[in-house]
């Protein structure tokens, strides 16, 4: 896939805060933290498991 080749004069159009791939960084940093937490996902490595101390 190409990247998109913004025009100079569409520029002010894409930096519009509703055009943010996350529009609240504050609350998606929050989620991360609570669904890390919670599956124990953070990272991607390690031993697997649910999170709940079982393994």
């Amino acid at each position: 896939m190409k990247p998109a080749k913004v025009k100079p004069w569409e520029r002010g159009v894409m930096a519009r805060e509703d055009m943010a791939l996350v529009p609240n960084p504050v609350q998606e940093g929050l989620d991360e933290h609570i669904y890390f937490s919670k599956e124990a996902a953070s990272g991607g490595s390690g031993v697997g498991g649910g999170g709940c101390g079982c393994n």
